[in-house]
């Protein structure tokens, strides 16, 4: 069973950049799928961005579009989310979680396994 453990997070300034990694163990990504997450208090969890297995085909949600990068390094067995130009609402617990199937929807959650604990990314006004 693999395990992801996420890290890069911290506190910034609005318009600086913070680079995200999901680590994986007891397993390799180079066959899954992964998406990232975020999840703050009081707001409901979104679905940021997917790496495919399949073809390597990315997709974004419409409020990082643009400024976020999904990409992945199979060799260190590691998936990046690459933030710039960040933004007070992109405050938030960050997550990545592997796809259950070979086709899913990037934007859902229960389409997801194998959550890492997170990693916090505040963005000061």
């Amino acid at each position: 069973q693999v395990q992801l453990v996420e890290s890069g997070g911290g506190l910034v300034h609005v318009g600086e950049s913070l680079r995200l990694s999901c680590a994986a163990s007891g397993g390799t990504l180079d066959e899954k799928s992964i998406g990232w997450f975020r999840h703050a208090p009081g707001k409901k969890r979104e679905g940021i961005s997917c790496i495919s297995s399949n073809d390597g085909a990315t997709e974004y949600a419409d409020s990082v579009k643009g400024r976020f990068t999904i990409s992945r390094d199979n060799a260190k067995n590691t998936v990046y989310l690459q933030m710039n130009n960040l933004k007070p609402e992109d405050t938030a617990l960050y997550y990545c979680g592997v796809a259950r199937f070979k086709f899913y929807v990037c934007h859902s959650p229960l389409d997801f396994s194998s959550w890492g604990q997170g990693t916090q990314v505040t963005v000061s006004s």
